[in-house]
């Protein structure tokens, strides 16, 4: 989180976590995280879908200095166990929180590009997939720093469902955090 938090310009303190179900709920028609209620349901996916097309309205920096968050294996179920992961996430950042990188299923042979960014006031991260308004996948960015990270995808009707990031090795054996 230390290396990510000052990566930066924002002054972060403490790292933001947004567990799906757990200190991220719904009760009732109200989104909360922790014990705050912060939004509508649809409001809530409508603020993810804004953070996601934040990508499109500001131009990374010039400095092309992009950090790299790491490569997940995504899991439906929401288990690190279970069948064997056929799509992948890997993930970079800017300086100025545009987010990037190329989503990958394996079953299909295909890939596609990743654009999104970081919100600096929640530091939640949304992003969508080739270049399409939905569905819209989310986390917070300091989830991106952890060996599992859960994340929500937002669909245009309305649904959500809660899946798992599960970070890779690098080549070498080392993570990168």
């Amino acid at each position: 989180w230390g290396s990510l938090a000052s990566w930066f310009p924002w002054g972060w303190n403490e790292p933001v976590a947004y567990n799906y179900g757990d200190n991220v709920y719904v009760q009732g028609d109200s989104v909360y995280v922790g014990q705050e209620a912060v939004a509508t349901q649809q409001d809530y996916r409508e603020q993810a879908y804004t953070i996601a097309m934040t990508a499109e309205e500001v131009a990374p920096d010039d400095s092309g200095e992009w950090l790299s968050l790491g490569v997940f294996a995504m899991t439906q179920d929401g288990q690190a166990s279970g069948p064997e992961p056929t799509l992948y996430l890997q993930l970079a950042v800017s300086k100025d929180g545009m987010l990037a990188g190329t989503y990958y299923n394996s079953s299909t042979d295909q890939s596609h590009e990743i654009a999104g960014a970081v919100d600096k006031q929640t530091q939640r991260t949304a992003w969508t997939v080739g270049g399409k308004d939905w569905p819209v996948m989310e986390t917070g960015v300091s989830n991106l720093t952890k060996d599992e990270a859960p994340s929500l995808i937002q669909f245009a009707n309305g649904q959500t469902q809660q899946w798992l990031l599960v970070r890779l090795d690098d080549p070498e054996g080392e993570t990168t955090n």
